[in-house]
């Protein structure tokens, strides 16, 4: 993730403050506290929803995909978290003038948006849930972020909407609302969707290799990159991502290794014919640009190969003299599991620089920081290690190698899922159902309270 832009985010964020801070002196310090809190939460879900564009420049400030999802995650979180600071320290204040029917229409929608917010959070690191059912349901955030623009609107505030800081939070409200209507868009109407036309398919160790040509205008790509694919067909019509397994070349084509790992794998591997539409939104990802000099180790764990087949095809297609050798760890179950062996071993006979270790864990065969140190000699600890597989896998090594001294920040490696999520969830499932059983019977006597008064 780039500094400049988790610096512009922390910067969008925090800006505020310039005009609240002097407002706290002049009013109810802790109400002025809580529309800032409110506030906050605006412009978190409005940059959230920009990201969730997919827009091709979002990587060239704020990093890979990958990371920019993580992101989204976490200002998610940090955004219901201040409605739920904004919805506890009271608000209101004196002196603002006379309530309006808007005014409390909008007070009643901004409720509900934090209701509706909250249980969607729940479900989105729910990781157990289908994903068809979650992307479903994750298409409401933005729903519920228009009626909490709306909420902010209309409500009675200590500044008017037309102020700097009124124009500063609008101008994110009318900024995600925006993001959120081109993701609605039918995929005809979203520019950055190419069509393409399924050319080949063939086994390759216990996945599938789809090849496919370019209707008109080719996605353009580095090897190591991943895009959004969906296909016409029953079923599979839903944007995944997938790593591209293959080099560019001058006709344009795409090929995508897939294993048949859940539902909608499994489908593609049943149902994929030559000759079918699909539709790629990318390239994304800066997997291909770690270490490309110096002693390289790429470490790939099953289905994690795909990345590293792109760049071993590049290697294989330029024939360039490399700086140093090229050692890649291909841990499978067996021989007969590993996608691409094939081609791996050709590049390996006809490059003495790139070298090609197969590790079998049906064989009893374990990787680890040891195994490497010893194959790759006494450069070791100036190697560059790029590597794509299950987090556990990743994690584990990790911690292996540094202990044996490799610098933590030569360790490349992208999320290998863009959904994920947290530790201790149950805790935090049940802490949000705290929240929405605290919520409601503090409105509700609130309500009961002004029943009293009137």
């Amino acid at each position: 993730m780039r500094i400049f832009g988790l610096a512009l985010t922390a910067a969008a964020l925090f800006l505020p403050l310039i005009w609240f801070i002097p407002m706290a002196a002049e009013r109810d310090a802790s109400a002025v506290f809580s529309q800032y809190i409110g506030s906050f939460a605006l412009i978190a879900m409005g940059i959230t929803q920009l990201f969730a564009t997919r827009f091709g420049w979002l990587e060239l400030v704020f990093g890979g995909l990958d990371r920019i999802y993580v992101q989204h995650k976490w200002l998610g979180i940090s955004a219901l978290v201040a409605v739920f600071l904004h919805d506890t320290i009271d608000p209101e204040m004196r002196g603002l003038g006379r309530e309006t029917a808007l005014a409390d229409l909008a007070e009643s929608l901004g409720e509900f948006s934090y209701y509706g917010l909250l249980i969607l959070l729940a479900i989105t690191l729910l990781t157990f849930i289908p994903y068809h059912l979650w992307r479903w349901t994750h298409k409401l955030m933005g729903g519920f972020f228009a009626l909490s623009a709306f909420h902010y609107f209309f409500i009675m505030k200590p500044f008017a909407n037309t102020d700097p800081v009124g124009l500063y939070v609008l101008g994110f409200c009318v900024l995600g609302i925006a993001a959120y209507i081109y993701t609605l868009l039918p995929e005809r109407f979203q520019r950055s969707k190419r069509p393409y036309t399924i050319s080949q398919i063939e086994s390759t160790g216990d996945a599938i290799a789809v090849t496919m040509t370019p209707d008109k205008r080719a996605v353009s790509f580095r090897p190591g990159q991943f895009a959004f694919v969906s296909f016409d067909a029953p079923g599979l019509e839903e944007a995944h991502p997938y790593t591209i397994s293959k080099a560019p070349d001058e006709t344009g084509s795409l090929r995508f290794t897939i294993k048949p790992m859940g539902d909608h794998t499994s489908r593609l591997a049943r149902q994929l014919k030559a000759g079918a539409g699909a539709r790629v939104q990318g390239a994304y990802g800066h997997f291909g640009n770690a270490g490309r000099r110096g002693l390289r180790i790429w470490i790939a764990g099953g289905i994690g190969i795909t990345p590293f087949v792109a760049l071993s095809q590049e290697l294989a297609n330029k024939s360039v003299d490399l700086d140093a050798p090229v050692h890649l760890f291909y841990c499978v179950k067996n021989r007969s599991t590993a996608a691409h062996l094939d081609a791996l071993e050709a590049l390996c006979k006809a490059r003495g620089d790139f070298t090609l270790h197969l590790v079998e864990s049906g064989f009893g065969a374990r990787l680890n920081a040891q195994t490497i140190k010893t194959a790759v000699g006494t450069n070791f600890n100036k190697a560059r290690v790029s590597f794509c597989g299950p987090a556990s896998m990743r994690d584990s090594l990790k911690r292996d190698l540094v202990s044996h001294g490799l610098a933590a920040r030569r360790f490349a490696y992208e999320e290998f899922e863009i959904r994920s999520g947290l530790f201790g969830l149950e805790k935090l499932v049940m802490w949000l159902s705290t929240l929405v059983f605290s919520a409601v019977s503090r409105r509700l006597n609130r309500s009961a309270g002004r029943a009293e008064k009137g």
